[in-house]
Parts: C-alpha cells; structure tokens; sequence
C-alpha cells in the first residue's frame, strides 16, 4: 500500500508549491517508506509515497500516461491499493492497444481509466484509494474502493480542494485547520462505533465514501456511487450456496497472494482467519511454494482469565490447534503491559484521532512484529460482518432495539458532556437522526416481512456503520509501520453473493456463520471450525489500568485541561471517586475503555491543537 496527498487550486499556481506539497507527503511516509515523488502542475500538485509490493523497480509515482509528465495533455495518477485482476485487465487493454511501460498495477488503474473513463472502477477487483488528475480536462478524480478498504480524505477550501490517504496529510497545508465543531463533537462522544458515512472528524473535512468517486473541476466537487449493493431473491439451494461461497473465497485468497514481497496470514484461532490461512496453504501448495507464515497476539496472564459474552476463550489453543492443522510457521507475538503504555503516543498519531485504547496500541504492537518478517498480510475481517456472525445478529433484544444493535444497553461518552456543549450538540437526536438516515438507505426486497427485513436492515447496518470504524482501524494502525492488510473476505463478489443470501441458508439452524463452517469444514479442525465468535482480545493489564487512573487524576487537578472544555469534570470526579467505570465508546466490554477515552481525547485535542468551533 501507499500514501497519496495533492492540492487542487484555480487560483494559485502550484507549481511555486514545492515545498508546501513535499510537506503533506512527508506526513505519510509510514504508509510509502520505499520511495518517494511529487508532481506539479499550474493548478494541481500530487504527492506520493510508495510501499513496494507489485513491480519494485517499475511502479514509481506519481505516474503519468506518458513517457515525459510534462507534455501538455498527461494524465497523472497517485494511487494507493492492490488490483488484484491487474493481469487480466492488462490483457484486455493490451488487445484494444495500449502498451505498457511497467509492470505495476498502477499503470493497469491509469490506462483503464484512459479507456473507459470514470466507469473504470466498476472493473476493478481490489482495495484501492486514489486520485486522478487530468491535464487537459483540469479535472480531479478521487476513487475509494467498494468497501471503504482504502482511505481517502478532502477538504473543499474557497478555490480547490485538498486531499490525502490520512488528515495529517491535508493537516500539513496551511488552508486547513484542525477545528471541532458541533458535529464533530458529536461523532467523537455519541457515535464512536457509529461513525457517520463520509465525515472527517474534524470540521471541513470529508472521506471519500466507498464506492464513489469525486469528481472537482472548476464548478466545484460532486460526489457519484459507481457502486451499490442491489437487493434481489437468491437463486441457490444450501448446497449450490456453500459450493459458491467456497469457490468465491478460493479465488479470492489465491488473487490475494499475488505479491514480490513477503506475505503471512493474521491467525486469530476463529474461523475465519483459520479460513484464510487454509485456503492459502492450499493455492501455495497447488502453485509448489513453501508453508504459509502466520502471526497472532497474545498477553501475559490471559489463558486465565475468566470469558464473557465478548472473549468466549483464550485464542492460543484455538491458534495452536489451526496452525498444527494448516502446517503454518507460526509465531506468537506476546505483549507486555510496558509495551502498550509506550505505543500509545505512536497509535495516536497513526490514526489521528481517539480510538480504541490499548486495542489499538496491541494491534500496533502485533503490526510492527509482523513487518519484520512480511510486508502483506492477510486478515479475516469483515466475515462477521457479510455472514452474521456477531453476537446482536442472534440477540432478540439488540434486534428489537430502535438504534445501532451493538449500541444497545451501552452508555455513550457523550454522558459526560457539559451540559452546555450537550445543549448545543444534541448527542440523542444526533444518534437518532443517524440511525433513521441509515435505515432509510437499505436496499429493500420486495415482499421480505419480519425478521428476514431486520436482519437485511441489521447487515446493511454492519456493513455501512461498524465496518468503517474496524477497517479504518486495521488500515492506520497496519500503515503506520509499513505493512499492507489485505482482507479477502471484502472481496465484492462475495459481499454481493452473500448479501441476498436468506438467513436461513447463511445461519443454518441458527448456527453463527453455520454457512462460513459448513463451506470449510473440510481445511480446519472441528474445534476450530465450530469455536463460537470470540473477539478481539483486550488485554487485563493491572499496569495499564494503574497508569491510565493516574493521568486521569492528573487531568482533573489541572485547570488548564483541553478535555474537559467538553466534558464534565465534576462527573468525572465523582465517577472515579466511586470507583465506577466511564462510560466507553467501544463495543466489547473493558472496564478501562472509557477511562482511555478520556485521557486519549485530552491527548488528542493537545497534539493536534484542535480548536473548538
């Protein structure tokens, strides 16, 4: 993967912008630590860094359609991704006479789009995000991937645009100000696992939204899908079902094993990176190379630690039991408290924002392991999401409840707002108005009644809510040290596949993810295969809980703290005196969750010297 920044401008010649455009690439460097490049233009200037995957001699950025950039007429592309039918699409291109100067998949993206204009997307199989500029046009084109895989941010100032892989990126102009207002309040304490479809946190800032592309030219910017999912009856009985879902995820590890660098799998012990790390070892075998690599994480103390509804069991027996099973060369990555207290400065950073404690700084911890050895791994994410396998699927409760499902009978940490900055962000009818805006975007099928249309509501909630939040996650954390997440299971022929698949089919006699079990039962372990959901784990840390208690204290004995011009510091007060729990922005149960809200978001309005609107 990569990094891509650029600035649109009809009034400024950019081309005296060098160093103000060198400054945005250099935030991404931790995405692109191979190489480097800009390219300028009178009204528009594009940055690239570049992590070698594909082509390493040959894939340089940013690339234009013709030998000399400076030719009038070039088109130029800054691109951040994997296509994983690149080949198939060179050939296509070759046959109606395009030729090649590399090898890259980059060049695939430019000269498709030089054949087909903005319907190129609709052709791609991968994760991609990236912008496209056409000289001759003055025309800019920002594509996100199907899925939101990839990120992509703009920010529309009087005269252009600006736009990065990251906001540090747009952060580094000085046109943008890192501002929070009203709705971005809100976002951060109302709806954290929530996020709104396209909103950048700070104020003015936008994400491109998956399966669109924007188009800016001159009359402004215009936001098109060329992608959506598209509700219709399933054709295929249980059988023809699991036949199909194991031919898609096939095909979709083997394309995702195409790399010039090394490549490893994410081993959780659960079914679905099992999955994955199976069906790998089994194209690698078909093509003769050698075992798959694997990696998962684990903490000192956690085999006795006691389960509950999110943790069912300890991954290290399960992973044991896979990676035996598959014949993997596994290494478990072991995480002492220490260490995640030293990664949070680092995780912050990564993800420009407050985000989900020492979850994110484990993950962090595991990343940066596994790039001393691969640089793509591929990860079992968004399963639960496209077959149904979180516990609010199954939940009556959560299912009946008028709001996000996995927000149900959970206090958000916009409890602890002043009940001035309450007043004037309205945290309940921002959430409310959300999930309202969010049902009425459900692809309906006509004649569903019952619990078959709340689960298509519940799955379209996943998909466009949740899986944001956990993919933005995966791919911030992942680049921050230079390693390429790859996710087969939102491969988009699968995620349409699935989507009209009847409930009954993909949850036979209520097994969770009973179609996901049945269509690999062959490649794991029964314990694996039949392990329930367990999620990602969150470590018990004494030490880290210690410290975080200590800098709360900290922050309310100091009158200067930014965090509580928004929160409550009385209610703070008074929570940590009885020794209760802040309410927590995420999902899985922690009892230091909101704690590490709290101090993140103090840390977070320092660094970033974000100003309240």
């Amino acid at each position: 993967m990569c990094g891509v920044t650029g600035w649109i401008d009809w009034e400024t010649d950019l081309r005296a912008q060098r160093r103000t455009v060198q400054a945005m690439t250099r935030t991404l460097a931790c995405r692109g630590p191979d190489a480097d490049g800009v390219w300028l233009s009178r009204h528009a200037a594009l940055g690239h860094r570049r992590l070698s995957v594909i082509d390493l001699a040959g894939g340089a950025q940013p690339l234009a359609d013709r030998a000399d950039p400076e030719q009038p007429g070039a088109a130029v592309l800054a691109y951040n991704g994997e296509l994983y039918n690149h080949r198939e699409l060179r050939h296509r291109l070759t046959a109606l006479g395009h030729s090649f100067r590399t090898r890259s998949d980059t060049e695939v993206v430019l000269r498709a789009h030089l054949q087909w204009g903005a319907q190129a997307p609709t052709r791609f199989n991968g994760i991609f995000a990236y912008a496209l500029w056409d000289e001759r046009r003055r025309e800019l084109l920002l594509v996100r991937d199907r899925l939101g895989v990839k990120p992509l941010f703009w920010h529309a100032h009087r005269t252009g645009v600006l736009f990065g892989s990251e906001p540090k990126a747009v952060l580094a102009n000085p046109l943008f100000r890192a501002e929070l207002d009203a709705e971005g309040i809100a976002e951060l304490f109302a709806l954290p696992a929530a996020p709104t479809p396209g909103h950048g946190l700070f104020r003015g800032l936008r994400e491109v939204l998956p399966g669109h592309l924007v188009t800016v030219d001159r009359d402004g910017a215009r936001e098109t899908p060329y992608w959506r999912l598209r509700s219709a009856p399933h054709p295929d009985d249980g059988p023809a079902t699991r036949e199909r879902v194991r031919s898609l995820l096939a095909d979709t590890v083997q394309r995702q094993l195409i790399s010039d660098v090394p490549l490893c799998t994410l081993l959780s012990g659960g079914v679905d990176s099992s999955a994955i790390t199976a069906l790998a070892a089994v194209a690698r075998e078909q093509a003769g190379q050698g075992k798959v690599s694997s990696f998962s994480v684990d903490f000192p103390g956690s085999a006795d630690r006691a389960p509950d509804a999110w943790r069912t069991s300890a991954d290290a027996p399960f992973v044991r039991a896979a990676a035996d099973h598959i014949g993997t060369l596994h290494t478990s990555v072991l995480i002492p408290d220490d260490d995640l207290l030293d990664a949070r400065d680092a995780v912050l950073r990564a993800r420009d924002r407050p985000g989900w404690g020492e979850m994110d700084a484990s993950l962090h911890l595991l990343f940066r392991e596994v790039r001393r050895h691969s640089t793509v791994a591929l990860s079992g994410e968004v399963a639960d999401e496209v077959f149904g396998g979180y516990p609010y699927f199954h939940d009556p409760a959560a299912l009946a409840a008028d709001t996000f499902p996995w927000l149900h009978g959970r206090t958000a940490p916009a409890a602890l707002l002043r009940p001035e900055v309450a007043a004037e962000v309205r945290p309940s009818e921002y959430a409310a108005e959300a999930y309202r805006a969010s049902l009425a975007a459900v692809p309906r099928l006509d004649g569903e009644r019952g619990r078959d249309r709340r689960l298509r509501e519940v799955s379209h909630l996943a998909l466009t809510r949740w899986l944001p939040s956990l993919l933005d996650r995966v791919d911030r954390v992942s680049m921050s040290v230079g390693l390429e997440v790859r996710v087969p299971f939102a491969d988009h022929r699968l995620v349409e596949y699935l989507w009209n698949v009847p409930w009954a089919v993909k949850a036979p006699g209520g097994r969770s993810k009973g179609l996901l079990r049945d269509a690999v039962r062959d490649l794991l372990p029964p314990q694996v295969t039949d392990r329930p959901k367990s999620g990602y784990p969150s470590t018990p840390a004494v030490r880290y809980s210690e410290v975080l208690t200590e800098r709360a204290h900290g922050l309310l004995a100091d009158p200067n703290a930014p965090v509580f011009d928004l929160v409550d510091r009385a209610e703070v007060r008074r929570l940590l005196a009885e020794g209760r729990p802040l309410p927590s922005p995420r999902t899985a149960p922690n009892p230091v969750g909101g704690l590490d809200h709290l101090v993140q978001v103090d840390e977070w309005l320092r660094a970033y010297r974000v100003g309240l609107r």
